[in-house]
């Protein structure tokens, strides 16, 4: 439990995937690299302080979430709602591929995305939605436990969207780091940002 009696939710990304930088949505499933599997395991506190752990079911991140519930003796929920946006024609691809294709299309969409998506991608309005019921679904403390969430750089991104009111067009102005926290604290009036791209839970 967090020690002001405030509970808590840890979102974790996940460490380097197997074939290093490249646009993986939620239609590219490479697991961890074994760089990967080093930043998140180097990322892991020596006591937990976590009573539950909720993943996206991408092996990227569930691998790494069932080790640590195993490890720990946690219980571990997957929610397919927690999963990367969808990128239509960009996914597995490189972001230098895409530049060197349609270089328009690329900078549009780091200036514009929530208009200029690429083709066959996840609106970024119901990417949000299902992000959020996966929140009030599967995340939200149910007992006043603290939580830890395995996820992507998207979700993490949707999340704050979502809980802190952010203008939906600000959501790639926000780095999200391989294998490092974002804590958010779960008041009555609301969610709270208390840490962000932290290299260690805590």
């Amino acid at each position: 439990m967090a020690t002001d009696s405030v509970p808590f939710v840890d979102l974790l990304r996940h460490g380097e995937p197997v074939g290093g930088r490249a646009i993986r949505g939620n239609g590219v499933d490479d697991p961890l690299s074994e760089r990967g599997w080093a930043q998140m395991r180097a990322a892991m506190p020596e006591r937990p302080p976590w009573q539950r752990v909720v993943s996206s079911p991408l092996r990227r991140c569930r691998e790494f979430a069932a080790e640590v519930a195993d490890a720990h003796g946690l219980p571990l929920d997957l929610d397919d709602d927690l999963r990367e946006v969808g990128f239509g024609d960009w996914e597995g691809h490189s972001h230098e591929e895409i530049q060197a294709a349609n270089a328009r299309a690329y900078r549009a969409f780091y200036h514009d995305p929530v208009h200029c998506r690429p083709p066959g991608a996840e609106p970024l309005e119901r990417f949000v939605t299902r992000v959020g019921t996966a929140w009030q679904r599967s995340v939200v403390p149910r007992h006043g436990e603290d939580v830890l969430v395995v996820t992507h750089a998207g979700v993490v991104r949707a999340l704050l969207v979502y809980l802190l009111d952010l203008p939906l067009a600000s959501m790639y102005r926000v780095r999200i780091a391989n294998a490092a926290f974002t804590r958010l604290g779960l008041r009555e009036t609301g969610a709270e940002l208390q840490s962000l791209n932290s290299p260690i839970a805590g």
